[in-house]
């Protein structure tokens, strides 16, 4: 495959611009994989510096499962009103919905989650590893585990995409970040369930 073909197929898998599809195969000789590797990188990158940037457009996206008792609205927000009118931003806002539907978070991320919350969880697998016979050093390690897989399944942003599960939602909006150069962020959801 020559690279122009590579830079074409890299093009389309992750919708990067032309240029950055060829930088990054010309600095990962011709390697697809590291290509990729190379682009993810660059959007941790951009959206780390972007973070900062207020987000005053968006939209409020909509799921309603097809059994009608799951339910989700959300606030997706980014910088100008002309990403938040782009498609690319309403498949993100689609697939955003589909993950809380599917996984039912209770946080955006994890400085959401209240200390005293995060706190009572831990006294509580604390007190399950204590009834099991472990002794408190043990213990205190098991809950401290479980405390952080707590976190992961119940805040959105470090939960693992349901369409690919080696990237977090995290991670899908990184990439739309670097894609469309401006900052966007989950601000809020609401999940019904009946």
């Amino acid at each position: 495959m020559s690279n122009l073909d590579k830079i074409k197929q890299l093009r389309s898998e992750t919708g990067v611009s032309l240029n950055e599809c060829q930088k990054a195969v010309e600095e990962a000789n011709g390697d697809l994989e590291k290509a990729k590797e190379i682009l993810k990188k660059k959007g941790q990158s951009v959206a780390a510096k972007k973070a900062g940037r207020e987000v005053g457009q968006g939209m409020i996206d909509s799921y309603i499962h097809d059994n009608s008792k799951i339910g989700v609205l959300l606030d997706l927000r980014c910088e100008s009103d002309f990403v938040a009118r782009s498609d690319d931003f309403k498949q993100l806002a689609r697939e955003i919905c589909l993950q809380i539907a599917a996984m039912g978070p209770f946080f955006v991320k994890k400085e959401d989650v209240s200390q005293e919350n995060l706190e009572k969880e831990k006294s509580r697998f604390l007190e399950q590893a204590l009834e099991e016979g472990k002794n408190q050093e043990v213990a205190l390690k098991i809950a401290e585990g479980k405390a952080n897989s707590y976190l992961s399944e119940n805040c959105l942003m470090s939960q693992p995409w349901i369409k690919d599960s080696s990237k977090t939602i995290n991670d899908l909006v990184e990439e739309k970040i670097a894609k469309t150069g401006e900052n966007i962020q989950v601000k809020r959801f609401t999940r019904y369930e009946l």
